[in-house]
């Protein structure tokens, strides 16, 4: 890593009470990110910023629905390579008007680099859905109502406007490469059907960098979600549906990626783990 590198990291804590008491705020010193996005919060605004503690600038997004969803963006107020842009702007959700299970899963929020590049963050995290069910009918709904709002972020970051990364919980994967039990589960569970693995590669025909497989290669994984139920994390029976999702003037600027998987199945945190990426300021 260089001197003038900044560290973004995204992660579905599973609650954020409960994430701290499993050792969040260890993961937190030693990884030491730059800017923190966070999804299924499941608190409210106080109460994360209270944990999170006066090293970060916190903006969350509770959801509407107590105990479910919530996403937040955490600026580490001491970093030299980025930090609130002047006059920052924070933005809550899609549209004026969400559906309540909508709510608590799209927040925007604009810094700038140490070199003075515009970047807006937006921390998401989409239904995880189930076939044939009404979850999966509000999944679709709410991906549209995101694909209508990433078209405009890519289209004002080729104007001059700022840089987007769109990272979060997507609850969806893109290929076989990004679960380890493809057979058992293409087309018969939600996230990895046709139709929602075509609409993440949508993205990527329309500009948008999948930044961590950019940067890793066509190679299974790297898994951030795991069961906890049997063996799934000791055998990385994984899913990668966390991503970073970046417009081209802040793709060409990744530098590394990684995916901070606990060294055991009792160390966790949450059922998810971290995801890191290293931008050149």
């Amino acid at each position: 890593m260089t001197s003038t590198s900044f560290s973004v990291a995204s992660v579905n804590v599973n609650g954020i009470r409960a994430a701290y008491r499993k050792g969040m705020g260890q993961w937190i010193e030693e990884a030491q990110p730059d800017v923190l996005l966070l999804q299924e919060v499941r608190a409210e605004e106080k109460i994360a910023a209270d944990l999170l503690g006066d090293q970060f600038d916190t903006f969350i997004a509770p959801s509407l629905i107590k105990g479910r969803a919530g996403v937040g963006v955490a600026v580490a107020k001491d970093s030299t390579k980025i930090g609130l842009a002047p006059g920052a702007q924070h933005t809550i959700g899609l549209a004026q008007q969400e559906e309540l299970v909508d709510s608590g899963r799209w927040i925007e929020v604009d810094l700038v680099t140490a070199s003075g590049l515009p970047l807006r963050m937006v921390s998401a995290y989409f239904h995880s859905g189930q076939i044939n069910d009404p979850k999966q009918d509000f999944k679709m709904r709410h991906l549209a109502s995101i694909d209508a709002r990433v078209r405009d972020l890519l289209s004002r970051s080729g104007e001059g406007g700022p840089q987007t990364l769109v990272a979060g919980d997507f609850n969806v994967v893109r290929s076989e490469m990004d679960i380890k039990n493809w057979k058992a589960n293409y087309n018969k569970t939600s996230g990895v059907l046709d139709e929602e693995m075509a609409y993440l590669n949508g993205w990527v025909d329309a500009g948008w960098c999948d930044v961590v497989r950019t940067l890793t290669g066509p190679t299974p994984g790297p898994y951030s979600w795991w069961s906890w139920r049997g063996k799934a994390f000791d055998n990385d029976t994984g899913w990668r549906i966390d991503y970073h999702y970046a417009t081209p003037g802040l793709a060409v600027r990744a530098l590394a990626a990684r995916v901070d998987r606990a060294i055991s199945w009792d160390t966790r945190f949450s059922d998810h783990a971290p995801v890191v990426v290293q931008f050149e300021a």
